[in-house]
């Protein structure tokens, strides 16, 4: 009982000084809550409007024709393309796709008109920088939709003109028709997708480094350690304690953020909010402990926040949202499974956009907690070897000095 009286003040005492500490390092309460929701305003702000539109295009006429025209203005007219600049020859269009001042370039070649009007097929060359792939998928989509959109059209003007009644001629040019139905995300709102994923990629890294450089604060050195173990009552209290702050005020950037989303974004809550909650405390609680572990086992504390934002800065990379997991190599698919950011945004993605019933969402919410449990029982594991190593060098301190007594 004694000793159970003695951890909750231990624990409280750790638990203050912590909340303290933001008073005297502001530094610190900086890295916590004003840098995340620095950076988190900041991606809002640049994918506020949700879609990127009337993208930037060049186009080289060749032809100069009443069709050629048509084209460039069905192109223009879509909603993802805007014709902004003619030019005359390849090299230019290439230096304007080179310097950024275009997406891409539309080249119509000579008598593109003559050989529709005769039959013939020709051919309609879009030039784009599949580096960015973002813009570069976006603008191909805006010319693939509108230039065989104009030559349907054509194609079933010269049918009938030739007597062939209009819906033969539908039948004949599209004889097996496809529905497309894009699910989750049908309007490609970035709002919806990239920056939901990215405002946690962000968080996961700041986490990880706070706690590496929370923790070092105190561990870095064996009389710093010593002083925590004293107002704890024990390491395991003092940890607890130290922990603890953290994990309410990363919660609470995290819901900030979330309330941004779904609030002024407008971003889809279909799933259960409270599986939500729990996968985003697990989150919270595996990317701590990878903090508190790199400040356990490294010195000096300098090397504990260099690795952890070398392991969680390049994570989104392997989270699967820009490229499909299924497609990475064997390092890249392994190295996401290790990163609890990407069970989060699994389980994040299943209860927002997808609308994904409960009983089919437990596995990412399993997997973090396994995290949460293993790196736990790792961080006291470390703690305990602390603790005997401490207590060893305790006893052999007085057993030499009890043998020169």
């Amino acid at each position: 009982m004694m000793a159970k009286g003695r951890l909750r003040p231990g624990f409280i005492t750790v638990f203050r000084r912590e909340f303290d500490r933001f008073s005297r390092r502001p530094f610190l309460l900086f890295l916590t809550t004003i840098l995340p929701l620095l950076l988190m305003g900041v991606l809002a702000a640049v994918f506020s409007a949700g879609l990127a539109t009337r993208l930037p295009i060049a186009v080289l006429d060749l032809d100069n024709t009443d069709l050629s025209r048509t084209i460039i203005r069905t192109v223009d007219a879509t909603p993802d393309t805007a014709v902004v600049r003619n030019v005359s020859d390849l090299t230019e269009g290439r230096q304007l796709i080179l310097s950024g001042a275009v997406h891409g370039l539309l080249m119509l070649p000579r008598n593109l008109e003559r050989d529709v009007l005769s039959g013939r097929r020709p051919e309609v060359v879009f030039f784009y920088n599949t580096q960015t792939m973002t813009t570069g998928n976006l603008t191909l989509r805006g010319v693939s939709a509108a230039v065989p959109a104009v030559a349907a059209g054509i194609r079933l003007s010269l049918r009938t003109s030739q007597g062939q009644p209009v819906d033969a001629a539908q039948e004949a040019l599209a004889p097996i028709p496809v529905q497309v139905n894009p699910l989750f995300n049908p309007t490609l709102n970035y709002a919806h997708f990239l920056l939901a994923a990215l405002l946690p990629s962000v968080l996961q890294v700041i986490i990880v480094t706070t706690m590496a450089y929370a923790v070092g604060l105190d561990v870095e050195t064996t009389h710093r350690l010593r002083i925590l173990r004293r107002l704890g009552g024990g390491l395991w209290p003092a940890m607890a304690g130290k922990i603890l702050p953290y994990t309410l005020l990363f919660l609470v950037v995290l819901g900030i953020a979330d309330w941004v989303l779904f609030g002024f974004l407008g971003m889809p809550l279909r799933g259960d909010r409270y599986m939500l909650l729990l996968s985003g405390i697990l989150f919270v609680l595996a990317d701590q402990f990878i903090g508190v572990l790199l400040a356990l086992l490294l010195r000096p504390m300098a090397s504990a926040i260099s690795i952890g934002t070398l392991l969680m800065a390049p994570a989104f990379g392997f989270m699967g949202i820009g490229f499909p997991r299924i497609g990475m190599n064997t390092f890249a698919y392994y190295w996401g499974q290790i990163i609890p950011g990407t069970w989060y945004l699994m389980a994040r993605i299943d209860q927002t956009i997808r609308g994904t019933p409960p009983y089919l969402s437990w596995k990412p919410i399993a997997v973090l907690l396994f995290m949460v449990l293993l790196l736990g029982s790792l961080t006291a594991l470390r703690l305990e070897v602390i603790r005997a190593r401490r207590e060893r060098h305790r006893q052999q301190a007085l057993a030499t000095s009890e043998a020169a007594g």
